[in-house]
Order: structure tokens, then C-alpha cells, then sequence
């Protein structure tokens, strides 16, 4: 370890010699960063074995982890040291930064989360890994070509040298297809080869790790059925792409295969390095499945423990049960995963004829109590030829958590209520967080020095302590001094932005920024759909000149989802329109960051003015965005929906702009099914002449464009409830106009917004997991 400038300056300039282009400088300093990083990698790993510490093991599909070279700076202490040294050798960090891949290892929400638990479990110094795939593609590249998202593949496994270590020595063999007669036979194995990935606490000396399995074929003989070349590229499918299309069977097959082959590999693993005897598990290991997708854990543990331990049918259901726990992240049915019985019984039989047995005498307990027809379908592992896997995991664990208060209490009284009457005890709370280590720190260094210089630098260890600022709600000069730091983070954007896509943008203007996977729950259509309606007015009333706005819009939507991909083609349909007419564009002007990652999410959180947050009441689990807008002092515009409701609580009504339908008026439309979207329409004229315009093509290129709008709004009923939230939604945007306006009392509600944003720590979650849940125990590193 260097401990000086003059050390790391030296030591940088005898690695580089002579080739002193960027390029060689990032290898360089990458090289640098590893070798700081794998004593204390080692010697952690050293620490959990000799000690014997309960471990977390999180498995988790997605984990958007970012760029790490920066936020491992950061995390050992030395981010000034390298900075400043690699500034007076001629170099600039933030170039040598984007050098740098960023890995697709995630798309949306979950996997941030995921990313963020990472962090969280090394900065409080908890023995805690992440089990993944290691995607070699990631979803897709993003291209907006003639209005439409396009995808490319992505590699973001190029040849520069990344954080990740080959280990071969933990390679294992994943089983798929074959027969049970009684023997299970005829098998396509794939080795699975573990590629580990530090992740670095914030005290530099923890460091845990997150471990990501890449599918290669294995040297095990083929069955005679089965052709060479389609079996390697069958499993180099494997770990190729996060979420492969599955509107057809390969695709299905593809997916369940990917779930099995990452829990089974993590499972495999786990017990083979256990440090004591396998039927005290649940006292060494902890298993938090993160949503449905390794719900199949559950019977590959008891497969593993039945068939490769020898251990009976009770035992090792109890060592199961009380052994993995399960994180539930939607309440939209239709996303409750559920896989074809037969597909299952094809590809994994053993695990298949597992699952069945779970579900044959979880119904044999069931028998014993009186319950409704539609009661038992409920609570079925497999029914009608589909086994549900969020039931699996519910039955098939010891705790399961809602990530919202709202979120968990419709689990416990709607989507799950009656897996909450046979396991009251299983079901609690945890709300969502954030690093604010990559979110504040890192993102918004400007910010960050801002507060320590206001209340001192204890809250960077405890971010509750943010809470110091809201003495300086009316303090004009801390006022003065966040204006500063907003308009240096929204030039930044702006840089950044021109750069990439040509876009000029007035920096005095308000940044309304709405970045979310695309969905019709998410209700990006509302958004540009009151943008049109702003068009509209500004084009008729040469009285409505509002104060200048930059609507932002970032997201993907999934290649078979036609009707978010039609939305994205609308609002760069309208963009164009808006962002080309000399009137309204001196008044609202729309950008679309195409291809929208961490990095972008980097340079837009901080810019933020205004963070739409406008899901439809009862369908957001949590959100965490809404809370990386908070921190960076922007303020929520949106419904009272998922964590929405907690931060309203926190930072009060009137430093938020909410709006629409509460999830109760929502839960009580869909259940009387008497909301009528066309008497909505009829009783408006503003929505009626939009609606007629939309339908007609005339605001998307044709009405090609908009068949899957046409279908949601109107044959499907607008089953989000886009049209009848409009008015209300419009009429907060006046509100933002009016308060924006009082700039006092606008720095006054940003302020309050960070403030009460420390309690939406990621560092909170997992301390909550930890005591509540997981049972971890903080090992303090001696050496």
C-alpha cells in the first residue's frame, strides 16, 4: 500500500515506462488497484474460514454493479491520493475512468439493489457473497433508430484486464435432462466456472466477494442423442445474455436454465466448503433468494442434501426451511413467475419430482384444515400444469419480505393472503435502500464536501446523520451553496449529454427526469402523453409561456414487449416535434438518454430537480430511484406508491408533489371492474382531442405505431389508470411551476429531501436482514 502521493506517483511511473497513453495508464492503475485489493481479499476469506462466522450467501439474478475503479478508490481511502497524483503525471482520472466496461451483469431495479446489498454487507464489514451469472452480453445495447429502441449485443468481457479471478479449483458439473429409471441417466452436464469479483468495504479492509458463474462445456461424455456443436452452443447460451426473449419454448428453456444452473453451482459450492457438518447449515450459512428466479434453490438444496448427503426427507426439509429466505419484489400477478410442469419434468426430472413432493404434502397439511376451492388453488405449488415458484419459495422458506411497507402489507392482505394465514410468522418488512456511498459519495463529490463541510464528516460512516442538515432548511447561505452544487451537477449533465447525442440544453431550466425500466405500470405513456398536452397549449394560448423545463426520459424495454417499445417510439415521435419548433423548445424540450446504465444514472441523479416517480398506486414493490433523487436533493413527483408512501412520511407533504389515486381506490376499482376509461375521455375535452390525435397516428408516425397503446388504453380498459391520474397529474405539474418560482422555499424542500434520506441507507436494509433475518455477526478485522 502507498500512504502518500509522492508513493502512488512514484510507483505509477516506474509501471508505465515509456507508453504513456491512457490506455496503458488505466491497465496500469487497474493492475495497481488488484494488487491493493487481494491481501485484504485473501485475508478476509481467511478470517470467515478460521473463525467459522455464519455466512450470507445472496443469489440474485441481476447485480448492476457499476464501474468499480473509481468506487474502489474511494473505498480504500485514496481517491484524493490518485486523483491528484495522476493529475500532475499528465493523465485525467475521470478519462481513464471511462476506459473502463461497465458490466452487464443487470437491467433495472433488482439488480441495483442487489448491487447496493453488496456494498452494504462489506461496508458494515459483514460476512456476506453474491452468487450470479456472469453474463458475458448483459440484456442488450440500446440504439434509438427512426424513433425506435433497437437492440445490439453488448460484450462487455473485452480483452482489458477487469477486477474478475478465474477459478477453476470450485468448477462444478450442472446436470441437465436425462431419465429417472431408477437412475438418473443420459445427463448433459455443464461445468460451471466461477469467476470471483471483489467487493470492497468502505473501511478498505473487508472485502467480500460476488461470485459469477460462467457456463462452459464439460468434459463428461455426451448422451448419444445429443450433437456436439448444438450442445456448445446450448451452453455457451447459458451465460451469454441476461434475459433471453421467452415468447417461444427455447427461450423458456434457456431461462430455466439459467436459474438452475446458478443455483445449483451456488449451492454445490456452499456445501462443499461448509466449515462443519451439513445438518447444521442454517447455523453456517444463510440464503436470501432475491425474488423467483432461484426460487429453484429450494428443491436443488433438498436434492443435494436427499440424494448427495443421504440425509431423510424430514432432515433435510428443516434444514432447507430454516435455511433460505426469500425477497419478493412485485405484485403484479402476471410477474409472479410460473413455469410449465412438463417443460421442468424435461430439463431438471430429480428436481421436478422434488418440487411435486413439496407440493404433495404441503397439500396433504392443507387437507387437514377447511378451505375454499379457490383458497386451495391459491395455495398450491403446482396447479393446472404450472408450478408457481413464488408459492415454492414462500413454502419452501424461513422468513419472506415484502421491500415497502405499503408492498408487504398487499403481499399480507391481497397477492399472498392466504400463504399469510398458514405462515403468519414468516412475513415482516424491509424497506429498500441505497449505497450512499456510490449515490452521494461518488456521483455527487461536490455535495458530499458541501454536507461534511456543514455537520462534519461522521454521517459518511452514518448516514442518518444527514439528518443534522434540516437546521439548515432556512439558512440562506447553505441555500446559496446547494443552488451552486445543482447548477455545476446539471452543466455536468449537459456536457455529457451534448457530447453523446447532439442535444443542446438551457441550463437554467427545470430537469425533470423520469429513468425506469419501461412499463405500463411505470406509466412513462402519462409522462409524454401530459408533454403533448403542454405542446398543445403553448401552440393555442399565447398566454401560457411557463418557466423553461428539460424533460429527461431513460429506460429499456424488453425486446418482446411491444407495448413499452411503442411508447418509446411516441416519445421520440413527439421529441422531435417539440425539440424542432423555435416556440415551444424555449419553453419544454425533451431528451431521451439512450442506453441508460449506472454511469448515466451517475450524472442524472445529481441534476435532478424534479424525480417522477408516478407509478400506479399498488404496483410498485418499492423503488430506489425515488430514493437516489432524494439524497441528491430533488424532489418526488409522483403517487403515493411503494417507498413513495415512506419518504412522504419522512420529509412531509408539502416537500413533495403527490398526486392520483391512492392504492385502496386502485385495489377497489379492479375488484368492483366499474372504472370506465371512455366516460373518463367523453368528460374531458382536453383528453379527448388528445386521444382522438393519438389514435389517429397522427402523434406517432402512424397508427401502426400505437396498436399496443390503442389496446391498453382502450380495449384492455387503460388498466394502469393512465387516463383517469392525467388531471391530477397536470395539475402537480402547475404546483412544480408555482414552487419553483419561491426558490427560498424550494432550496428549503431540497434540503429536507436529504436531510430524511439517510434512513433509506442500503447500510439500514441490511442491518435490519442481518439482525432480523440472517443472524451475521460484524468480524472485526485484527490484521
Amino acid at each position: 500500500m502507498f500512504y502518500s502521493k509522492e508513493e502512488f506517483k512514484e510507483e505509477f511511473t516506474k509501471r508505465l515506462g515509456q507508453d504513456k497513453v491512457p490506455q496503458t495508464a488505466y491497465a496500469v492503475l487497474g493492475a495497481m488497484m488488484k494488487e491493493l485489493l487481494e491481501e485484504d481479499w485473501v485475508k478476509t476469506n481467511q478470517l470467515y474460514t478460521e473463525s467459522k462466522v455464519k455466512q450470507l450467501y445472496y443469489i440474485s439474478i441481476e447485480f448492476l454493479i457499476g464501474r468499480m475503479l473509481v468506487q474502489n478508490l474511494h473505498s480504500l481511502g485514496i481517491f484524493t491520493i490518485v486523483q491528484e497524483g495522476l493529475q500532475e503525471l499528465g493523465f485525467n482520472l475521470e478519462e481513464l475512468e471511462e476506459m473502463e466496461p461497465e458490466p452487464g451483469l443487470g437491467n433495472g431495479g433488482l439488480g441495483r439493489l442487489a448491487a447496493c446489498f453488496m456494498d452494504s454487507l462489506a461496508a458494515l464489514q459483514l460476512p456476506g457473497h453474491g452468487c450470479g451469472i456472469r453474463y458475458k452480453g448483459g440484456l442488450f445495447t440500446q440504439q434509438i433508430e427512426n424513433g425506435f429502441q433497437t437492440e445490439y449485443p453488448t460484450d462487455w468481457l473485452r480483452e482489458i484486464e477487469g477486477w474478475e479471478k478465474r477459478r477453476d479449483d470450485l468448477a462444478v458439473e450442472i446436470p441437465f435432462y436425462g431419465r429417472l429409471h431408477p437412475r438418473h441417466t443420459d445427463i448433459e452436464w455443464v461445468k460451471a466456472v466461477p469467476y470471483d469479483m471483489p467487493i470492497v468495504g468502505a473501511s478498505g479492509r473487508t472485502v467480500n466477494t460476488l461470485r459469477l458463474w460462467q457456463a462452459e462445456v464439460s468434459e463428461r461424455p455426451l448422451p448419444a442423442y445429443k450433437d456436439f456443436n448444438e450442445y456448445t452452443l446450448e451452453t455457451a447460451a447459458i451465460s451469454d445474455r441476461l434475459y433471453p426473449d421467452d415468447s417461444l419454448v427455447t427461450g423458456k428453456i434457456l431461462r430455466l436454465k439459467q436459474q438452475y444452473f446458478m443455483c445449483s453451482a451456488s449451492l454445490q459450492t456452499i456445501i462443499k466448503t461448509l466449515p462443519g457438518p451439513v445438518h447444521e447449515l442454517p447455523h453456517q450459512v444463510a440464503i436470501q433468494i432475491n425474488d423467483t428466479h432461484p426460487a429453484i434453490a429450494i428443491p436443488e438444496l433438498m436434492r443435494i442434501l436427499l440424494d448427495e448427503e443421504g440425509l431423510e426427507w424430514e432432515e433435510a426439509w428443516n434444514i432447507t426451511t430454516h435455511t433460505i429466505s426469500y425477497t419478493n419484489h412485485t405484485i403484479l400477478g402476471e410477474a409472479m413467475e410460473k413455469w410449465d410442469s412438463h417443460l421442468l419434468a424435461s430439463l431438471v426430472p430429480r428436481v421436478y419430482e422434488i418440487i411435486h413432493e413439496i407440493d404433495r404434502r404441503f397439500k396433504e397439511q392443507l387437507q387437514e384444515q377447511v378451505l375454499k376451492e379457490q383458497e386451495f388453488k391459491k395455495l398450491s405449488i403446482i396447479d393446472d400444469g404450472l408450478v408457481k415458484m413464488a408459492v415454492l419459495a414462500v413454502v419452501g422458506s424461513y422468513k419472506v419480505n415484502g421491500v415497502a411497507e405499503l408492498h408487504t402489507d398487499i403481499l399480507k392482505n391481497r397477492e399472498m393472503k392466504e400463504l399469510y394465514r398458514q405462515f403468519p410468522g414468516k412475513f415482516h418488512n424491509k424497506t429498500n435502500g441505497i449505497t450512499h456511498r456510490r449515490w452521494l459519495i461518488k456521483a455527487n463529490p461536490e455535495l458530499t464536501q458541501l454536507i461534511t463541510q456543514s455537520i462534519g464528516d461522521d454521517w459518511l460512516k452514518k448516514p442518518i446523520l444527514l439528518n443534522d442538515l434540516n437546521k439548515f432548511i432556512i439558512d440562506a447561505s447553505f441555500q446559496e451553496a446547494l443552488k451552486e452544487v445543482k447548477r455545476a451537477k446539471k452543466n455536468q449533465l449537459i456536457a455529457h449529454v451534448e457530447k453523446s447525442w447532439d442535444s443542446p440544453i438551457d441550463p437554467l431550466s427545470i430537469f425533470d427526469i423520469h429513468i425506469k425500466r419501461f412499463h405500463g405500470y411505470k406509466r412513462q405513456l402519462m409522462n409524454i402523453l401530459h408533454i403533448q398536452s403542454l405542446y398543445d397549449r403553448i401552440k393555442e394560448d399565447s398566454t401560457y409561456r411557463p418557466y423553461p423545463r428539460t424533460f429527461f426520459f431513460g429506460g429499456k424495454a424488453a425486446p418482446g414487449y411491444e407495448f413499452a417499445k411503442q411508447v418509446i417510439k411516441l416519445i421520440n415521435v413527439i421529441a422531435a416535434k417539440v425539440n424542432q419548433d423555435p416556440l415551444v423548445r424555449s419553453h419544454i424540450h425533451i431528451v431521451f438518454i439512450e442506453n441508460y446504465n449506472v454511469s448515466h444514472g451517475e450524472r442524472m441523479f445529481p441534476a435532478a430537480d424534479i424525480s417522477e416517480q408516478i407509478s400506479t398506486a399498488s404496483k410498485e414493490a418499492s423503488g430506489t430511484g425515488n430514493m437516489k433523487f432524494m439524497m441528491n436533493g430533488a424532489i418526488t413527483l409522483g403517487t403515493l406508491d411503494g417507498a413513495n408512501v415512506e419518504i412522504v412520511e419522512r420529509v412531509g407533504k408539502e416537500n413533495a408533489f403527490i398526486f392520483g389515486l391512492h392504492s385502496q381506490q386502485i385495489m377497489l376499482l379492479e375488484k368492483h371492474k366499474n372504472y370506465r376509461a371512455q366516460e373518463v375521455i367523453e368528460q374531458s375535452p382536453e383528453l379527448k382531442s388528445l386521444m382522438a390525435r393519438l389514435l389517429s397516428g397522427e402523434l406517432s408516425d402512424g397508427t401502426e405505431n400505437i396498436s399496443f397503446i390503442r389496446n391498453q388504453l382502450v380495449d384492455l380498459n387503460d388498466p394502469y389508470f393512465v387516463l383517469k391520474d392525467f388531471h391530477s397529474y397536470a395539475a402537480m405539474h402547475e404546483k412544480v411551476l408555482a414552487s419553483y418560482e419561491d426558490q427560498g422555499n424550494w432550496q428549503g424542500m431540497s434540503v429536507r429531501n436529504i436531510a430524511e434520506s439517510g434512513i433509506f441507507s442500503s447500510d439500514r436494509t441490511i442491518q435490519q436482514y442481518s439482525d432480523d433475518v440472517w443472524d451475521l455477526k460484524k468480524i472485526l478485522n485484527v490484521y
